[in-house]
């Protein structure tokens, strides 16, 4: 199990798949060919097989322990869950719950889950499947979800617009994976910035999706930024302006990216995203219109 301990917080990885995930011109569409190239350095072997040109990424989940108390960050796909419109999330089978047990955590141990977003590969294991019924997979945990979001993908929601193959996404992961949650009376929805303790805070990010959200920790000076889907690839460090293809607002979402890495880069906050491979996060520092690398975690 990767851990890296900031302050007085341990943080560990969950990792429940890497590989490659889609062509690269397909996941960053406003990249070129060349800015892949250029940037080799920065992202083979780990985030871009240069050989077939796709690129690579991880499913992933990232628990906080802090102050006696343990913080889920997203929870992936689920188990067996109904995606038609997405092969790789469609009836998926998943060992979440057991990797998470091979970190120490049990589903009762869970005080927070944290939602980033509420798109499918971050909410699968909100619930599981009991008697028929879908109920919170974390039985004494407070679910913090974006009000935006939940606004957006609730049944009458803006997010249930477009092409019918969308609404019928959103309508199962709501489903399954939302409404369960908020019916329990275990969610949280949350609009402005959330103080869970003397250490995190969640903050609005919007762009990637209504309510696209960070989660910063500051622990006796030291730094980190859960950035959910702020960043698919490295190489939009580089090219912050560049959204990837799952963007909803993308002039939104670049602004965010930038002003996130910003910040990021002068706090000396380690930047820890949902998908990176590789190492999975990174200390990152200005470097002409964009930022680079200074470090990768452990």
């Amino acid at each position: 199990m990767e851990r890296i301990v900031l302050g007085e917080a341990e943080v560990l990885r969950v990792r429940e798949w890497e590989g490659a995930f889609m062509p690269s011109a397909d996941i960053v569409p406003g990249a070129t060919p060349e800015d892949w190239e250029r940037n080799a350095d920065l992202l083979a072997p780990d985030h871009w097989n240069r050989a077939d040109d796709t690129h690579l990424g991880a499913l992933q989940s990232w628990v906080v322990r802090h102050g006696g108390r343990t913080v889920l960050v997203d929870t992936g796909v689920g188990h067996r869950r109904q995606r038609p419109h997405n092969r790789l999330f469609h009836e998926r089978d998943s060992d979440f719950l057991d990797l998470l047990a091979a970190a120490g955590v049990r589903p009762e141990d869970v005080d927070v889950v944290v939602n980033t977003h509420l798109h499918a590969d971050h909410v699968g294991w909100n619930t599981v499947e009991r008697d028929g019924a879908w109920v919170p997979a974390f039985p004494n945990a407070v679910y913090y979800l974006p009000a935006a979001d939940h606004a957006s993908f609730a049944p009458d929601g803006p997010g249930r617009a477009g092409p019918a193959s969308r609404q019928e996404e959103r309508r199962l992961l709501y489903a399954d994976s939302i409404e369960p949650v908020v019916r329990s009376g275990r969610a949280v929805l949350w609009t402005e910035s959330v103080r869970l303790d003397e250490a995190l805070t969640l903050e609005p990010a919007p762009g990637h999706s209504p309510g696209s959200s960070v989660l910063r920790l500051d622990s006796h000076g030291e730094r980190a930024v859960f950035v959910g889907d702020l960043l698919h690839s490295p190489l939009q460090l580089t090219r912050p302006e560049c959204n990837s293809c799952f963007c909803e607002d993308p002039v939104q979402a670049a602004a965010t990216r930038r002003s996130v890495l910003e910040r990021a880069a002068d706090r000396r906050e380690l930047v820890v995203p949902a998908h990176f491979a590789g190492t999975g996060a990174a200390e990152v520092r200005r470097e002409g219109s964009g930022f680079t690398v200074t470090r990768w975690a452990g």
